[in-house]
């Protein structure tokens, strides 16, 4: 599967498109991290626990993109973008979508 967050893939034709294709997923901080967090804020410096998280959360919304394009019969997703936002009090989704396309 091609990925690219531009509007076309470089040297292919798209023969087909599908659609926009979607993928999320929701995470909760853990107190742990909570804690940690807490001192960082405090003293400075990357909070590496939730960076570690949101990677995590972003290869899981990409991976469920893809499915999802899969499902269609697409070879690649243009156009791709992320999104992020708060559901509730210690809880975050990070949301990816794009345009499943066929290329050749």
């Amino acid at each position: 599967m091609i990925l690219t967050n531009i509007e076309s893939v470089a040297g292919k034709e798209i023969e087909e498109t599908y659609g926009v294709v979607q993928g999320s997923s929701v995470r909760a901080k853990h107190a742990g991290r909570d804690f940690m967090a807490g001192l960082k804020n405090i003293f400075g410096g990357e909070l590496k626990a939730y960076t570690e998280l949101l990677n995590e959360s972003r290869a899981e919304a990409v991976e469920r993109m893809v499915a999802q394009a899969e499902h269609y019969g697409a070879n690649a997703i243009v156009n791709i973008r992320f999104s992020t936002s708060t559901i509730t009090a210690g809880a975050s989704e990070i949301f990816a979508y794009g345009t499943a396309v066929r290329v050749r």
